[in-house]
């Protein structure tokens, strides 16, 4: 495989970049799950509020908060699957094409790096 440097420098890029995208998708998950969390005690704070006679209090968390949207009006499985499905899947399908016009292998820079450790290696 022989990249001009311009090739190696997209190629590099383009999977770092990429792993950037997976990273911060994973953070977007573990957003969606801590805000299911915090919505679940809640759910505690509204049964608690009408245990203690503060039906106004807990009827405002059932019919306002509660179903309510964290942004624009979606949940945040909503804005999840829009990052993956209207982002990340179109990211990625670059990469890949990118990777298939050059006719390249996922993690080039690495595989230099590979190579040429264990070509070090056996010149010992």
């Amino acid at each position: 495989m022989t990249f001009t440097d311009a090739e190696h420098r997209a190629l590099e890029q383009a999977c770092l970049g990429s792993e950037h995208l997976y990273a911060a998708f994973g953070h977007l998950i573990e957003w969606h799950h801590q805000i299911g969390h915090g919505m679940a005690q809640f759910e505690n704070v509204m049964v608690a509020l009408r245990a203690s006679g503060h039906d106004d209090l807990a009827d405002r968390l059932r019919d306002e908060l509660l179903p309510a949207g964290v942004i624009d009006d979606k949940w945040s499985y909503e804005v999840v699957d829009e990052f993956r499905e209207e982002f990340l899947e179109a990211m990625a399908t670059f990469e890949a094409d990118l990777r298939e016009e050059l006719d390249a292998p996922r993690h080039v820079h690495e595989r230099e790096l590979k190579a040429e450790a264990r070509a070090r290696a056996e010149s010992n």
